[in-house]
């Protein structure tokens, strides 16, 4: 059972439902948590770890397949009607989470609502970590925004089934029909007689009662919900902030050894010679290691280079800084973003392939009262995340055992056996807590490294990466350039919209000779757009890809926001109207279309869902873009000079969210962001102080994005290194205010993790135009900004 392979957790002191949650195998019983160093001193020497309860005594044992959960007086297994569920008689209800934590608050999200729907006393409920099991779990790709957009409905089939389960198990021992009982707090009642059972004196039955019929699975209305909807404060906030979480460099196994590697640093390079003699004096390096490179253009499999092992970090660093190594940098050698930067303008002045017509743009620029056109551009992007990179592998005979804060335990697994020539069944993958991953740890090669070398030095090892390992060697967010052009007739409305396109698609990481995206990509906010223009073309241009380009928060919504969002302030400048009511304008009536029949290329991708579920909805995009004019004070007084707002909206991974930002900009350059305002609607939001944090945070990543983020080539290699040269927002600049508002519905999900990101870029962009008549349509922005109060305000200067 994959408890028998989590990570062990004691609880803190029992909570109040709805004020705080449970905490991964823990209870709320009041015992304590062990500090971090005495707990992976358990970890790592198979010793006992003992928890009291006021139910009785819970063993843990470490064996080499995991933690394995042990009941001191031989009771039965734990009953596991479904396989996000196992109920124990002594009433605990565990969880397994099969999504990703990292930060995002999934592991409280899908817990309660199972809870809920299963009417679970939330004070006896514990979450494990799901292993990497997508036959049994489903997907555990925590990618895309999906865990709630693509498991609410089973989740809360989940909990409902077992509540009929335990409902059915009541009436026959009771010997009363099931319509006289309820699941009410982790007890069955019957409603007249008042009799109950708890959930737990119900177990030996309920493993004989039939499944219930489809009829009996009914799902809670939205009166009846208890948790879902409502505030629900994370179940690992406290561990993580009391340093008791445990990540994927805090595992440690007996006899590990410590891997840092120096990889190639041009995409596709490989070793030409290495001088290790100085590195093998290092206290503490204990050996060298060839890992090879793979063959172009590698996917999840690593680039190859040379490890150093030894007993601790600081030797494997100081061995690695040691060597001497000389590269054949192949392919890519000559790889500068200046010039490629160039190379993406020129493509998008020249037409491309379309993704989206509607009606006859050539005819409708041609017949327009003025032309405007402008054109963005946006550079490779880093996660850099707050967890560098670290995975701990165990190998031998034949099989494969990793720990790691990876997003897509499944895919670790898959590419471990390809790698290692294993077949999967012998590959296991545990799940640690992400510090942080925003696409990056979907990629498992760093765990392929682990299990490498641990089968190569015949020991455990964990392979950590550096923060300058995790910018120089990463999957990189793509650069893009884009073109857009519009006309306006008589009255400034838009008649005609060109939006062209070229960055290098992520395509080209798995397979050989990718020209650019494909029509079909720019279903990713920008031929979805909910504008009302009778003639439309999006297209995309070639662009090819010269290093590792990968899953990036917001994947390709970013840039198409940012230059969306820009281009309709533009647009509402050269029309001489207010930017919030011409964008509402351009949204226009309120209409649903299944754009998969207007105008879009097939597949016509809707963010893997179908259009007629998820259709294009103006109605929410006028709400939203309504609610954020309204809460953010829009209409009040003009601002000074140094002072703007600007606004966005965009729809991607099915949700609808506008940003007002508020910006001052100070005589050197620096961007400061007094207030930015969020509307939300994103279907029915399952756990709205989660998705809030979520919005406040795509705020400050847009700043990133805006203001200082860029990774950039020379000679094939990535030029910074750190956070020194790695710009993101400081405390300084972040907002003192994110005021955000959800749309109240119970419509299908959408995304929550990702849609804020794209419209805050174009509403922060906006909003430094108003500040300062610099035009924003180069990021990041810090450069162009630098004595800009010395300077005369520059305005838009749009071609016509």
């Amino acid at each position: 059972m994959s408890a028998r392979r989590s990570l062990p957790w004691l609880a803190l002191p029992p909570v109040n439902p709805g004020d705080a949650g449970p905490l991964p195998e823990g209870r709320g019983d009041g015992t304590r948590h062990p500090q971090r160093r005495d707990f992976l001193k358990l970890l790592g020497t198979g010793g006992l770890l003992v928890a009291a309860s006021a139910v009785g005594v819970r063993r843990l044992e470490a064996s080499s397949g995991g933690f394995t959960v042990d009941h001191a007086d031989d009771r039965a297994e734990p009953w596991e009607p479904h396989a996000y569920v196992r109920l124990d008689e002594d009433g605990t209800v565990t969880i397994i989470c099969h999504r990703s934590e990292m930060g995002q608050g999934i592991r409280t999200t899908m817990p309660m609502i199972i809870a809920d729907e299963m009417e679970a006393d939330w004070s006896k409920c514990r979450v494990v970590q799901a292993d990497g099991d997508e036959p049994k779990y489903g997907s555990q790709n925590t990618d895309g925004s999906t865990s709630i957009r693509d498991f609410l409905a089973k989740y809360r089939e989940a909990g409902a089934t077992v509540r009929a389960l335990l409902e059915d198990a009541a009436a026959a021992e009771w010997g009363v029909p099931a319509a006289q009982v309820r699941a009410r707090n982790g007890d069955v009642v019957h409603v007249t007689s008042g009799r109950t059972k708890a959930f737990g004196a119900l177990v030996a039955t309920a493993r004989t009662v039939a499944m219930p019929s489809a009829s009996r699975v009914r799902i809670k209305s939205p009166a009846e919900r208890r948790w879902q909807g409502k505030r629900m404060p994370s179940i690992d906030l406290v561990p993580m902030t009391t340093g008791t979480a445990v990540y994927g460099a805090d595992v440690s196994l007996p006899g590990m050894k410590v891997a840092v590697i120096a990889r190639p640093p041009v995409w596709g390079g490989t070793v030409a010679t290495v001088d290790d003699a100085l590195a093998r004096t290092v206290p503490g390096v204990e050996r060298i290691v060839r890992i090879p490179a793979s063959p172009m253009p590698g996917g999840y499999l690593p680039l190859g280079g040379v490890a150093v092992i030894a007993a601790n970090t600081w030797a494997a660093m100081k061995g690695r800084d040691a060597l001497r190594i000389t590269w054949n940098d192949g392919p890519n050698a000559s790889y500068n973003s200046t010039a490629y930067k160039a190379t993406l303008q020129q493509a998008v002045r020249q037409p491309g392939a379309a993704g989206r017509t509607s009606g006859d743009v050539g005819r409708g620029l041609a017949s327009a009262a003025r032309r405007v056109s402008a054109e963005y551009y946006m550079p490779h992007l880093a996660h850099a995340q707050m967890e560098p990179l670290a995975a701990v592998a165990r190998v031998a005979n034949g099989k494969a055992e990793v720990w790691a804060p990876t997003q897509s335990p499944m895919d670790a697994r898959k590419t471990i056996a390809q790698y290692l020539q294993l077949d999967v069944a012998n590959v296991t993958v545990h799940v640690t807590l992400l510090g942080g991953g925003f696409g990056r740890k979907s990629k498992p090669d760093f765990v392929c490294e682990a299990a490498y070398l641990s089968r190569e030095v015949g020991a455990p090892v964990r392979v950590q990466w550096t923060r300058e390992d995790d910018l120089r060697h990463s999957y990189l967010h793509s650069p893009a350039a884009h073109r857009l052009e519009a006309g306006l007739d008589a009255n400034g409305t838009v008649v005609a919209w060109r939006h062209r396109s070229a960055y290098p698609a992520i395509g080209a990481t798995f397979a050989p000779n990718v020209a650019g995206a494909e029509p079909d990509e720019l279903t990713n906010g920008a031929s979805d757009l909910p504008f009302d223009v009778p003639n439309l073309q999006v297209e995309i241009c070639p662009a090819v890809a010269h290093t590792r380009i990968g899953w990036f928060r917001s994947v390709n919504a970013i840039h198409h926001g940012f230059a969306i969002g820009s281009f309709v302030d533009e647009l509402a400048r050269a029309a001489g109207k207010d930017p919030a009511q011409f964008l509402l304008s351009l949204i226009g009536p309120d209409r649903r279309v299944d754009l998969s029949a207007a105008g879009l290329v097939k597949p016509a991708s809707n963010y893997g869902a179908n259009w007629t579920d998820h259709p294009l909805d103006s109605a929410r995009a006028r709400r939203v873009v309504e609610l954020a004019i309204d809460k953010s004070g829009w209409r009040g007084p003009a601002l000074p000079r140094g002072k703007g707002r600007g606004i966005a909206v965009h729809r991607s991974f099915l949700s609808y969210v506008a940003v007002v930002v508020e910006v001052e900009v100070l005589p050197d350059g620096t961007v400061l962001v007094p207030r930015a305002t969020v509307a939300v609607d994103a279907g029915f939001v399952a756990n709205p102080d989660r998705a809030r944090a979520q919005m406040e945070g795509a705020v400050i990543m847009a700043m990133s994005n805006v203001l200082a983020s860029e990774v950039t080539f020379a000679n094939g290699r990535v030029v910074q290194s750190n956070f020194r040269d790695y710009g993101v927002a400081r405390m300084r600049a972040a907002p003192r205010m994110v005021d955000v508002h959800l749309v109240d519905s119970e419509a299908l999900p959408g995304g929550i993790g990702e849609p804020g990101v794209p419209p805050a870029c174009g509403a922060i962009a906006n909003a430094i135009f108003a500040a300062t008549g610099i035009r924003v349509r180069e990021l990041p922005v810090a450069r162009q900004l630098a004595g800009w109060s010395t300077r005369r305000e520059v305005g838009d200067a749009p071609g016509d």
